[in-house]
């Protein structure tokens, strides 16, 4: 075996060194996929509790360090147009009664979730922590009375239509000079008396592309030179 080992010498060594490259090629791989789970964000934006409309929309930080949500902005799109609102501040519509209903209905899981700060759904997220910001039933009717739509429980009424109502999170993730965004959007099913509220999509969109932050950034400006961020906009159909 040595004498074998002697007489293919050059070719055991080249083997070795090319065995050895594909071994640290993983490794570095391992190291790469490590860091980058690390540095991006990982949003998730769900229904909770219930199905229907009445369940609350649940944001839920999966990154590997905590996010701070800036702004909270829901689309309501409708065959008059597409109403626009910054949600990140409740309403005084919603009373303190109804957060305290709210804990007695969700039971210990509300207790840990953080879903109101003083009013708002600004603030800082852990990894692994989630926030709920109203049902999707109060978001639907706060963008309809921003948009001026006369509402019947959850229908919209003078032959107005809701198509779907998409939620986007703009927040800042560790030491990121520029913002990172998620959003997923929800498609209303017709169902009398009530209303029903589906996923369009099977998971939450991540915005952290370059171009999509330049565009979250220009979003901020908007929401920050207006008091009251929302407006309808004409119908993209």
């Amino acid at each position: 075996m040595f004498d074998w080992l002697f007489e293919h010498g050059d070719n055991v060594s080249v083997l070795t060194d090319i065995g050895t490259l594909i071994v640290w090629v993983v490794y570095a791989q391992l190291l790469y996929f490590s860091f980058r789970r690390q540095r991006r964000p990982r949003l998730l934006i769900n229904r909770g509790r219930k199905k229907d409309i009445d369940a609350l929309c649940i944001i839920s930080n999966m990154s590997a360090e905590p996010v701070f949500i800036q702004h909270v902005v829901a689309e309501l799109e409708t065959s008059h147009g597409v109403v626009r609102v910054d949600v990140t501040d409740r309403t005084e519509s919603y009373s303190d009664g109804d957060d305290n209903r709210d804990a007695d209905a969700s039971g210990p899981a509300s207790e840990q979730s953080p879903s109101v700060r003083d009013g708002s759904h600004q603030g800082p997220v852990g990894p692994g922590d989630f926030v709920h910001i109203d049902s999707f039933g109060d978001l639907t009717r706060r963008l309809a009375q921003d948009g001026g739509f006369e509402m019947e429980g959850y229908q919209p009424q003078q032959g107005v239509v809701f198509h779907s109502l998409t939620i986007r999170i703009i927040c800042i993730y560790g030491s990121e000079d520029l913002p990172v965004g998620a959003e997923r959007c929800f498609e209303f099913i017709d169902r009398q008396p009530s209303c029903g509220l589906v996923p369009a999509t099977w998971d939450t969109k991540r915005l952290s592309s370059w171009w999509q932050r330049k565009r979250l950034c220009r979003e901020i400006v908007q929401l920050n030179d207006k008091d009251d961020f929302s407006s309808l906009h004409p119908s993209r159909t």
